[in-house]
């Protein structure tokens, strides 16, 4: 019998083709019922050049669901953790609000959420994801900025987009492994 692979989830952005609608923003506050005030994922503008040539370039921002989660690591109720498929997630009733895991984020995408006092974050969907269908940002945005899907199957977009397009990740340095790639 054949060894069936581990699935390994990640998203690759192409921020050339972002126009800022913020669909991606309305459906995942839609769809995870975000409270007013906080989001899970968002859009960074950029501004270069001089007038009249003045550029803006628009960043989708959420959750990295990186390989080695630092707010994994400091939660210190177990509430903070990691799927065997690599998404990073909190279990909300053992979340006790203490915010060590929104400090150790490199890329802020963690939230106290003023409704629940727990944390929280982008959790791709987990429950669209498990029945197969996409993340509601990734299914919404007009413009295809987002691609997701399984590194670990050859015949993924994701998989084929890293394996043949020059890519980037934020804050290597930081040793958390994001697993949120950014076309170039």
């Amino acid at each position: 019998m054949a060894k069936k692979s581990r699935k390994r989830y990640a998203m690759v952005l192409d921020s050339r083709k972002c126009i800022d609608c913020k669909a991606c923003v309305v459906a995942c506050k839609a769809e995870n019922d975000v409270p007013l005030g906080v989001y899970r994922n968002w859009i960074g503008a950029e501004r270069s050049g001089e007038y009249p040539r003045l550029r803006t370039s628009f960043d989708p921002e959420q959750c990295h669901h990186c390989e080695n989660p630092s707010c994994v690591r400091v939660c210190p109720t177990g509430a903070s953790w990691q799927r065997e498929d690599g998404i990073v997630l909190v279990k909300y009733d053992d979340c006790i609000g203490c915010k060590y895991c929104i400090i150790a984020c490199p890329y802020d995408a963690r939230y106290h959420n003023p409704e629940t006092h727990t944390v929280g974050k982008c959790t791709f969907c987990t429950h669209r994801v498990d029945r197969g269908d996409l993340p509601a940002c990734v299914e919404t945005c007009p413009s295809r900025v987002r691609v997701f899907g399984d590194l670990e199957d050859p015949k993924s977009p994701v998989h084929q987009l890293l394996s043949t397009r020059r890519h980037r990740v934020l804050k290597p340095q930081a040793g958390n492994g994001p697993q949120l790639y950014y076309l170039l």
